[in-house]
């Protein structure tokens, strides 16, 4: 049986505090193997090959590209300035920053950036970023918010578990993305997000409280596909 990763509380998440502690809490399942998946604790232990860590390289870069339009439709359908101004922020730093510190680290590993441009996205890839963009177009602002809240949080555990763990080199190319992810600015998005879901939650009706668990809970499968689908190569 493989070894679970230890948890180490993520930003703003206080165990039975909020709505957010729910989502999490009901899916379960879901939610333990996107922080245990092999993918992950190959990452985790220095043990993952260069070659399935470039084939996730460029499947995310594609990911990145769809993941900022979505930001796009969270800033269009924000109630208020504030949060408009929070995703429009996020949104500046995955197009100008995040994007760009892609672009190096795929550099670093001999994939160019015309490569990355030309990097025609899987099966799962677009199974994924479809079904983001269809839920935030159909949605609302708390529909927008469920459905982008899997992938921020759980890439936050993860970083949190395996700089925890401290398995790795950190000058290794596992230790460098991880440090990436366990980052304080990472970490205070996180955060943000968290505590804007948890608030939408704490007046949201019942029907839109279960609409939100079910896309969180989708979002979850998605983003297990997407490790799975890098785990596999693809095939």
């Amino acid at each position: 049986m493989r070894r679970r990763s230890p948890v180490v509380p993520a930003a703003k998440a206080r165990a039975g505090a909020g709505f957010t502690d729910h989502l999490r809490t009901n899916a379960g399942e879901l939610w333990t193997q996107l922080l245990d998946h092999p993918f992950v604790s190959g990452l985790g232990d220095g043990s993952l090959s260069i070659e399935r860590f470039r084939h996730f390289m460029r499947q995310d870069y594609v990911f990145l590209v769809e993941y900022a339009k979505v930001l796009a439709i969270a800033v269009s359908k924000a109630r208020d300035l504030k949060s408009m101004g929070r995703f429009s922020k996020l949104l500046d730093e995955t197009l100008n920053s995040e994007m760009a510190l892609h672009r190096g680290f795929c550099a670093d590993f001999g994939i160019s950036e015309r490569q990355l441009e030309r990097t025609l996205p899987d099966p799962a890839t677009a199974a994924y970023t479809d079904f983001l963009l269809a839920s935030a177009h159909a949605g609302g602002i708390e529909e927008v918010a469920a459905v982008l809240l899997p992938c921020q949080w759980s890439y936050d555990q993860i970083g949190r578990n395996l700089a925890a763990e401290r398995r790795m080199p950190a000058d290794s190319f596992h230790g460098r993305w991880v440090a990436g992810y366990n980052s304080a600015e990472y970490q205070a998005v996180t955060a943000w997000l968290v505590g804007f879901v948890d608030d939408l939650g704490g007046v949201a009706g019942a029907d839109l409280k279960k609409r939100m668990q079910a896309l969180f809970d989708q979002s979850c499968r998605q983003e297990l596909r997407f490790w799975d689908n890098a785990w596999d190569l693809g095939l």
